[in-house]
């Protein structure tokens, strides 16, 4: 009897769910003929899973009369625990109850996401977790406390260091959103009026964070050479998570533009060091090669944002303050690559404008390029898919054993602009190209890098594994057919292939259709 086979025989008798030992076992759900992928990034074996209420209750070979109110025949098919998105967007769609049931997420087998990224999302959580619940969601819902925007209630767009009595109530804000259930600090010192703070009040909110076995996610200070460049940003996110005592993530690593391809290498190197040294850092991506952001904050420098995009417009028309800034813009769209690089996902101000690049725009409008791109920021800054990533960088993030694979998606109504590619493909994306066409990760360690390993980094102690005793959050897919099938041209693009998706023991998707069952719960890491 090989070990694997004696341990699920254990599992099987240690509590199953079943009635009587001399009557046949009865389950809500039964996945009969499975390839498990169990999310630790062990290899693969075939076994059963059972599910009873929200828990898997038996996972091996089960016997032939075991019934269940549900069966699902695998045939050989890939069962790996429901996906951990750990930079998510989906705020506030995710709170709209037509937007809720998050298909986009589904068919990529999402059936976890972490929102408030990059120093975003509401400063009062429990207001934020209400609506969520009212909404019904079709995936589980975990949130992060915003440093960005607690910076806002309290000092505004100030470019300058808070009081001694401003930074403790904005411990206090950060302690308030830990209590409610956070998972952690997230900061985005790349966003006004993130770029205002010091490293110190990071670290002096990060403590806050720890003291709740919390984490802390940065979009760093600069992923290229804006400012103190790349290495620099990574650095500050390793002096955080150091003196803080708490796992600091890189979160969607890139080295960013031309001027950076190749420094994957060095920022591997010194998040090596830092690990070896006890820092606990980590890093998560998406596996493209274009950003989205918006244009603002991709070509304006810093300092002309202080006050908010009120004071930006009136600096715009300050005949000198102008040609500073429009200096920089020029400065910023050569680093990116040039007007070329820029793709116009979502223009309120003329719509008409989307789908088209930069350069394009400016040829209709026989403009230089930088006026085009001040004059569209003047009317309301259009988001953008920013083409400036280089695809060893990309494999050099990918292979990382401390990467996590994140969609950085956003949820957006038909009438919202276009979503990039990420929103509706990520998942399938990397498992498909990154793990079974060409690739840079075994099957095991992709999916480990999308379950396990983001649950144990997140605190998400009974999600990302499959065990007898853990959340019924799983998928199945089919390798012959799985497929990200959303581009930059045309974004909206279910993937194909998540044959079946279980959530908290409610199936999801079934035969690779959304049921709109949902499933989802709202996360907090006091009950997790």
């Amino acid at each position: 009897m090989t070990f694997r086979f004696a341990l699920a025989i254990g599992c099987l008798l240690l509590g199953t769910g079943a009635r009587a030992s001399d009557e046949a076992p009865v389950y809500d759900l039964l996945i009969r003929g499975a390839r498990v992928l169990d999310g630790t990034g062990t290899p693969w074996y075939y076994a059963d899973v059972a599910v009873t209420g929200d828990r898997i209750v038996a996972v091996g070979k089960l016997p032939a009369n075991a019934a269940s109110k549900r069966t699902f025949e695998a045939n050989g098919q890939y069962l790996a625990p429901g996906f951990i998105d750990p930079h998510s967007h989906a705020w506030p769609a995710i709170g709209e109850e037509a937007l809720a049931s998050a298909e986009p997420l589904l068919t990529q087998g999402i059936t976890t996401v972490v929102l408030n990224p990059d120093g975003t999302g509401p400063v009062d959580l429990a207001t934020q977790q209400l609506r969520i619940e009212q909404a019904r969601p079709g995936v589980n819902v975990a949130l992060l406390v915003p440093h960005n925007s607690i910076r806002i209630q309290v000092l505004g767009y100030q470019n300058r260091a808070p009081t001694a009595e401003e930074l403790v109530r904005m411990q206090s804000l950060v302690r308030e959103g830990m209590e409610a259930g956070a998972l952690g600090l997230s900061a985005g010192p790349f966003y006004p009026p993130g770029n205002f703070s010091k490293t110190d009040e990071h670290i002096a909110l990060a403590r806050v964070a720890a003291q709740f076995d919390g984490i802390y996610t940065s979009h760093i200070r600069d992923e290229s050479r804006y400012n103190i460049g790349l290495i620099a940003a990574v650095d500050e996110v390793i002096q955080v998570a150091r003196e803080a005592r708490l796992p600091g993530i890189v979160t969607h690593i890139k080295a960013s533009t031309r001027a950076c391809w190749g420094m994957s290498a060095e920022v591997i190197r010194i998040i090596n060091a830092a690990r070896a040294e006890g820092v606990e850092v980590f890093a998560d991506q998406y596996p493209y090669d274009a950003s989205g952001t918006s244009l603002s904050a991709a070509v304006i420098p810093g300092w002309a944002m202080e006050g908010g995009e009120s004071k930006l417009r009136q600096r715009l028309k300050d005949r000198a303050l102008r040609a500073k800034i429009r200096a920089s813009v020029a400065e910023n769209l050569e680093n990116r690559g040039g007007a070329e690089s820029i793709l116009i996902s979502s223009n309120r101000a003329d719509k008409r404008l989307e789908g088209l690049r930069l350069d394009a725009i400016a040829k209709q409008r026989k403009a230089d390029a930088v006026d085009v791109a001040i004059e569209l920021i003047a009317r309301g800054s259009p988001t953008i898919f920013s083409f400036n990533m280089n695809e060893t960088d990309v494999r050099a993030f990918m292979a990382q054993p401390w990467t996590m694979t994140s969609t950085d998606g956003s949820l957006l109504s038909e009438d919202n602009g276009m979503p990039h590619p990420r929103a509706y493909g990520t998942f399938p994306k990397k498992l498909r190209r990154y793990a079974i066409d060409d690739p840079v990760l075994t099957l095991e360690q992709a999916v480990h890098s999308m379950t396990g390993l983001t649950a144990s980094i997140m605190r998400l102690r009974d999600r990302g594994v499959i065990r007898v005793g853990a959340r019924a959050d799983l998928v199945v897919f089919d390798p012959k057919t799985l497929r990200d099938n959303a581009t930059y041209e045309n974004p909206r693009q279910l993937s194909t292939g998540v044959t079946f998706v279980v959530v908290n023991g409610v199936v999801a998707v079934s035969e690779g259709r959304v049921t709109q069952e949902r499933g989802g719960r709202v996360l907090s890491r006091a009950r997790e």
